[in-house]
């Protein structure tokens, strides 16, 4: 009995191992891309947050914004001159589109990470707030509260949204699951965008509204005459450059937003007595009108990165007495909001030449984009040495004390505009019919002139007729008729400035003091 019963057991036993189920295989892995894309998008999602914060309060800087003037400040000369080279004026959206596509590239490596550790979101996005806060904290036009506040929310919301797109699908074996994952996805990528947008939006608001609008400008002490018909050649570009076309070219990011109501500008340094003026003290001063053409010294031969206006402003000669230079006073360093520095001497205040504090240009108050309000312009100097936008201080210094801001980036301390000449028109690369051509362009040699433009087409120089000079400040107009035969045929121009000087024939980068040579095209005529 007790044997039958063993035996009984044993087999039931058995049984039991035979018949019990065997285990479910194991639920199928999300799929990588799922969690690179959550990972992407909630990254995503926090610069969104930073970009919608920047327009919201505008004491912040968007996380997009710090990280791309970083850059601009540490980046080696070699890569900002390849930078210009390649993408000219549209340099900085690529360096923000670069920007934009590194964060979301390093967010889809943070949702693969977290397959491993659920640690890896948290101490990423611990590590982006730590890196935003210290960006914000170098930034003088980002408020140091509001600033890390926005971080901790885009952070917060960044880590939210990774949490809750990895909820959804714990594993992904069905159809539903995955398309549950896409709509939430999709609704994020949607919100986030439109977050930036607006976001973006508002900073450009705030800027538009920045108190421009109600300002009027007085008239001028002194006004150069106005333009006169012969000054225009046909086929150049106008004489007096309009604000929208007037090339652009600064540090700034984005352009900064000053508030009226608490900027001044302040003369410091070596001075008898340090002053401060706020915008309606400068509207209350003597001011004079000048036409100035201005340069910026990375302009390649033939660019287009001059431009010539109608300045209003006070003489800055006039404004440093205010604050009594003192004799010892080699360097006028000029500072912008954002921290931007130029250096210049100055001798360049009281030499003659026309120096200003420009509030207005071309009849308006000073363009958002260049430098309102005011900002200063010296006749003769290339942009980077002297073109302070956005002003905030004026400080008086010796020229060993201080070296502004392009200087230990390899570019000269001094800079004057050299000599120089382009052609307009025609294009090169241009295919023309035989016959009569006009040649036209422009040529500026700030504070000194232009006496004579010659132009060279295949052999000899010929000297070109020349439109009326508005000044020795601004630069001036030339043509010449050509009767073109049939061929290929190569155009060159150069000047000869009112001291006598004609411009080099000898190619020059614009690194470290201006471009040189003479600007070339090509023309088929069949």
């Amino acid at each position: 009995m007790r044997l039958r019963f063993a035996t009984s057991y044993v087999t039931l036993e058995a049984m039991d191992v035979v018949t019990a189920p065997s285990p479910a295989p194991p639920a199928p892995a999300r799929p990588r891309w799922h969690d690179a894309l959550a990972g992407s998008l909630a990254v995503g999602l926090a610069l969104a947050v930073t970009e919608f914060v920047a327009g919201a309060f505008g004491a912040s800087r968007s996380v997009i914004t710090s990280i791309g003037e970083w850059v601009i400040d540490v980046s080696p000369q070699p890569v900002v001159k390849w930078a210009i080279e390649q993408f000219g004026t549209n340099d900085k959206l690529v360096l923000v589109i670069s920007i934009v596509v590194v964060c979301l590239a390093a967010g889809a490596l943070v949702g693969l990470a977290a397959r491993r550790s659920a640690w890896w979101p948290p101490v990423v996005f611990i590590a982006f707030g730590a890196t935003a806060v210290a960006l914000a904290l170098r930034d003088p036009l980002a408020d140091e509260a509001v600033s890390v506040v926005a971080v901790l929310a885009a952070a917060g919301v960044g880590l939210a949204a990774m949490a809750m797109l990895m909820r959804i699908g714990v594993s992904t074996p069905t159809d539903q699951q995955r398309r549950s994952f896409l709509r939430a996805a999709g609704a994020t990528a949607v919100f986030g965008v439109a977050a930036a947008a607006l976001g973006r939006s508002l900073v450009e608001r705030m800027a538009v509204i920045a108190d421009r609008s109600g300002v009027t400008l007085p008239f001028a002490r002194q006004a150069d005459p106005p333009v006169s018909a012969g000054a225009q050649v046909s086929g150049a570009v106008p004489v007096i450059t309009p604000n929208t076309d007037f090339y652009k070219i600064d540090t700034a990011l984005t352009t900064p937003s000053v508030d009226l109501t608490t900027w001044t500008v302040k003369i410091t340094g070596m001075v008898d007595r340090e002053v401060e003026f706020s915008y309606n003290d400068l509207l209350d001063m003597a001011m004079d009108e000048r036409i100035i053409t201005l340069s910026c010294v990375s302009n390649e031969v033939g660019g287009s990165l001059v431009g010539t206006a109608r300045w209003l402003g006070i003489p800055l000669g006039e404004f440093l007495d205010l604050a009594g230079v003192h004799p010892g006073a080699t360097q006028v360093v000029g500072r912008s909001v954002d921290g931007f520095t130029v250096g210049f001497p100055t001798a360049a205040a009281y030499d003659g030449r026309d120096a200003l504090i420009a509030v207005g240009m071309n009849g308006e108050p000073l363009p958002l984009d260049h430098g309102f309000p005011a900002r200063i312009v010296v006749a003769g100097l290339y942009g980077y040495v002297s073109a302070t936008k956005w002003l905030s201080e004026i400080e008086l210094t010796t020229w060993e004390a201080f070296d502004a801001y392009w200087i230990p980036r390899g570019w000269a301390k001094e800079g004057p505009i050299k000599t120089q000449s382009r052609i307009d028109a025609p294009r090169s690369g241009q295919t023309l019919p035989p016959g009569p051509v006009t040649i036209a362009g422009v040529a500026w040699a700030p504070t000194r002139g232009i006496d004579k433009v010659e132009v060279r087409v295949d052999g000899e120089w010929r000297e070109a007729d020349l439109g009326e000079s508005i000044g020795d400040d601004a630069w001036r107009q030339w043509t010449l008729e050509w009767d073109a035969p049939t061929g290929l045929h190569q155009i060159s121009v150069r000047a000869t400035d009112g001291s006598g000087q004609t411009q080099s024939g000898q190619p020059a980068p614009p690194r470290p003091d201006g471009a040189e040579g003479h600007h070339t095209i090509q023309l088929a005529i069949s």
